[in-house]
């Protein structure tokens, strides 16, 4: 049976349009639509409480978020940066638009994560921070990589963008490393259309983070760094806020898909599930799988079968960013064994709350021929 609807990865968390055209007509009405407006506000304090966090920054995209987050720490020019391969192109573009050098250092086969284990030997002299991505939410060995770091004197980013909600041993995944950015693209779980933020635990890299995104202006009189645009407007974080209710269920609607998942492609050989850490809550953000040797097709012959019944999968990180032509004289790139081999095997199903279950039977079908 095809499906005649076309089903993606993920679809955007949407709030009620008319209470959405309320709060947009009091953006309107009050004629204060961008500049650190009352929802705006609102916004960043409702998103520390929810993230646990002390300081929350709000951008208009997680790349700025990423791009002001390095540029917060004032790092050494041209000093090198140890990351992942394994992330989005954000991730590593934001390392060279500040003038440092990314080296690439191999992923744990497990959680995709940046392998704490194989950090140190990169470390040299030139190295000044470890950026590491929390990739579809299983976060990073925060433990490991916070003794390195303080070993080697080093800073420490973590790129947060599936890992909205994410906590570990309770605590908000936020609040890890000196600084963490988030993404709130239409794509992610939890979304204001475009936006992101930083969080940080001190207020010296939330003032810094609040100048920077504006231009490095501290007041009408005073500007005392090289900033961007990086403010949401009101439109946007009245969005947010709608948005901020309605995740949460989406979150326990993922859930019971995740089990639906988990319980009929645990038993086909050659897939394998990954599992979230003991320690750590699940983000739902994606719902990844490695396709394995003993699997009858490989990734891309089952992409394309899926792709017959109008179902897309997303290769996702396929290519990584070790394989850009613009990092191929990168350092690390040649010793990436887990990343090379993963790259092909790794697949997302769709994973969202529209799904029904007619439309996850054929999921499960079409992996279980």
């Amino acid at each position: 049976m095809i499906n005649n609807d076309k089903i993606f990865v993920t679809r955007p968390l949407l709030p009620d349009f008319d209470e959405f055209t309320k709060l947009a007509k009091e953006v309107y009405d009050s004629k204060w639509l961008t500049n650190m407006g009352q929802k705006h506000n609102l916004l960043e304090k409702e998103l520390e409480k929810e993230l646990k966090v002390p300081y929350c920054v709000l951008m208009n995209n997680g790349t700025l978020a990423l791009l002001i987050a390095l540029k917060n720490l004032h790092l050494p020019q041209g000093s090198e940066v140890i990351t992942t391969p394994f992330t989005f192109a954000a991730t590593t573009h934001s390392i060279v638009l500040n003038n440092l050098k990314p080296v690439f250092c191999d992923i744990e086969p497990n959680t995709m994560t940046i392998d704490a284990d194989k950090i140190e030997a990169l470390i040299t002299p030139n190295t000044s921070l470890i950026l590491g991505v929390h990739v579809y939410g299983f976060p990073c060995d925060v433990e490991k990589i916070d003794k390195i770091a303080k070993k080697h004197n080093l800073k420490v980013v973590y790129d947060a963008a599936h890992a909205f909600s994410t906590e570990i041993n309770g605590r908000g995944i936020g609040t890890f490393g000196d600084v963490s950015t988030f993404s709130f693209h239409s794509t992610k779980l939890y979304n204001t259309i475009e936006g992101g933020c930083i969080t940080c635990n001190n207020a010296e890299l939330y003032n810094k983070s609040v100048s920077l995104r504006d231009f490095g202006i501290v007041d009408e009189n005073t500007v005392n760094d090289i900033g961007i645009n990086a403010k949401m407007n009101e439109f946007q974080a009245a969005w947010g806020l709608l948005n901020l209710k309605l995740y949460r269920e989406e979150q326990n609607k993922r859930k019971k898909i995740k089990e639906f998942y988990d319980q009929n492609l645990g038993s086909i050989k050659g897939i394998r599930i990954l599992k979230m850490p003991e320690n750590a809550t699940n983000s739902y953000q994606y719902y990844p799988i490695v396709i394995e040797d003993d699997y009858h097709l490989s990734r891309d012959e089952l992409c394309k079968k899926f792709n017959e019944y109008n179902i897309f999968p997303r290769k996702y990180f396929y290519p990584v960013c070790s394989d850009f032509e613009c990092y191929k004289n990168v350092r690390g790139r040649d010793n990436l064994p887990v990343t090379n081999a993963v790259k092909h095997r790794v697949m997302c199903l769709p994973y969202y709350s529209g799904l029904t279950h007619e439309n996850l039977s054929l999921i499960v079908k079409i992996m279980d021929k």
